[in-house]
């Protein structure tokens, strides 16, 4: 009898070993894919064609198929794909970082056309892929959907890549396109997540105008609050290390409760059911405006390369792991009787994906132009074609919520779910490859001063020669320079953005930053951020 339990114990032991012996080797394998990824990225940074989110996905392709060979086709990764590793762990340092590095006079110039593009955009081009999808699938044999599933359809593949954004788009270069790409990106990729889970708590059958009105309803409530919640756990991480002053005794307090702060916002947004990309991207525009600006010196230089690092990363873990995943032998043994139908869907999806794009872009671009005094400050159509083409590659948010949608962790068993999952991947795949290699030709060619004058836009010559973390005085400047200009209700009218941000950085300088601190308003105090500075 007790022969027989200490082999029992002995065996599962082995069994434990053996399990965690496989997980060491997995990620040992995928430790030095990103490793290679990010030398053959730096090879090929020169490349016009190529970028490294590109590279991360061809090499998880790659390695994937090596996977497949050498392990008798049981298999083609060695990590299983997790919405909640993505949701949780990979996505909010990326968004953090942009918030954190975005020029922020750009983006809230920007604001109105950005908040049309990522919330009313996405809405019209959920609608337009639902209907569509609505319309030629219940034509085709792709198994029994409902109206949840293809409502839920439309919501995953409005949901545009803002990581591989990054990529393609060069902020000092092309400063009025990223922002509006990237900016709309962000809100975009929260409306997708907002309206798929709205799909998944409402009930479909019975919409009315009453749930209509709720459902909008709490889109605003989620927005408002995701943002305010981020704006607070920014202006409290600020007040603390302007108060306490961190940077006398340890430099490494301040780096850690910035990056401690900056996860907090994304968890509790997540913990009240909230929008954590909304909530960690605001959360990290106002720690570059205040935060940032209190901590000493060596920490502003250690908090902008670990920020950016942490979110490059990210990136190419997504990236690798996609291409990787790509050749999930499970899913495609669900479609292999039927190749034509598979292809059918990728090649319909992709075309919705165009579609619903195009359906808002122009349109909203041309909205958007009515409101714009100067030619110099409305979009052409060089760059609404540009901007339709750069939001048009789906990448992991996609990939998370089709996982959630029609797989059972990681797996699936019908064969309709199975040609969904199979249709997103190809979508993913072919759309970052080739969407992602022609964006930045497609730039050259429709904007070929672009690369060259993108730093001397008309709209603000200011803030793209000078870096946001940089040369931080820009603002100031602006402020000084506008002092004369007469204050009415009808310059309210007429120039309306340039009149908020003047009222704005006058109630920031009055207000704001003697409280939570920022650039000049720091007070000197022996040992404190601002000493041997010179701010003051």
């Amino acid at each position: 009898m007790a022969f027989h339990f200490i082999s029992s114990i002995m065996t599962k032991l082995e069994t434990l070993s053996t399990s965690d012996h496989a997980s060491i080797v997995s990620m040992n394998l995928f430790v030095a894919l990103l490793c290679t990824c990010i030398v053959i990225g730096h090879l090929l940074e020169e490349n016009r064609w190529m970028n490294e989110s590109i590279t991360a996905l061809l090499i998880g392709l790659f390695t994937g198929v090596v996977i497949l060979l050498t392990s008798g086709g049981k298999s083609s990764h060695v990590l299983v794909f997790s919405e909640d590793l993505f949701f949780i762990y990979l996505l909010p340092p990326i968004i953090f970082n942009a918030g954190f590095q975005v020029k922020k006079k750009h983006f809230f110039r920007n604001f109105i056309t950005i908040m049309l593009f990522g919330a009313v955009g996405t809405l019209i081009s959920c609608v337009v892929i639902s209907i569509g999808a609505t319309e030629i699938f219940k034509k085709m044999d792709v198994g029994s959907l409902d109206v949840g599933d293809f409502l839920a359809i439309g919501a995953i593949f409005a949901a545009t890549d803002s990581v591989c954004t990054l990529q393609v788009l060069n902020q000092d270069e092309t400063p009025l396109l990223y922002s509006l790409v990237f900016g709309e990106g962000v809100v975009n990729d929260a409306t997708s997540v907002v309206l798929f889970n709205a799909v998944q708590s409402f009930d479909i059958s019975s919409i009315s105008p009453s749930v209509a009105l709720h459902f909008v309803g709490n889109f605003l409530y989620l927005f408002i609050t995701s943002t305010m919640l981020g704006v607070i756990t920014g202006l409290l991480s600020a007040y603390i290390i302007k108060t306490l002053y961190f940077g006398r005794h340890s430099t490494d307090r301040e780096v850690a409760l910035m990056m401690l702060m900056a996860y907090l916002s994304y968890m509790l947004a997540e913990l009240f059911y909230l929008s954590g990309i909304l909530t960690v991207f605001f959360c990290g525009i106002v720690m570059s405006h205040y935060t940032w600006h209190n901590v000493t010196e060596s920490s502003r230089i250690t908090t902008k390369h670990a920020f950016a690092t942490l979110s490059f990363v990210a990136e190419t873990f997504i990236f690798l792991y996609v291409g990787m995943d790509a050749l999930d032998i499970e899913k495609w043994r669900f479609v292999s009787d039927s190749p034509g139908i598979s292809v059918a869907v990728s090649s319909i999806l992709l075309g919705l994906t165009l579609l619903g794009r195009a359906a808002f872009v122009f349109p909203l671009s041309f909205l958007s132009n009515l409101a714009k005094k100067t030619p110099q400050e409305r979009i052409s159509i060089r760059q609404q074609v540009i901007i339709w083409w750069a939001g048009l590659m789906r990448g992991a948010v996609s990939m998370a919520l089709a996982y959630n949608k029609f797989t059972s962790a990681g797996h699936t068993h019908l064969r309709g779910n199975a040609i969904m999952i199979t249709s997103t991947i190809t979508v993913v795949l072919f759309s970052t490859v080739v969407f992602g290699l022609m964006t930045q030709p497609l730039i050259r060619f429709m904007l070929p001063t672009s690369s060259s004058a993108g730093s001397s836009d008309q709209n603000s010559p200011k803030s793209h020669t000078v870096s946001l973390l940089g040369h931080p005085q820009d603002s100031e400047l602006d402020l000084e320079g506008h002092d004369s200009r007469p204050t009415s209700l009808r310059l309210l009218l007429t120039t309306p953005t340039h009149t908020v941000h003047r009222y704005w950085r006058k109630f920031d300088n009055t207000f704001m930053r003697p409280v939570f601190g920022g650039r000049g308003f720091v007070p000197y105090v022996p040992g404190s951020p601002t000493e041997g500075s010179g701010l003051m």
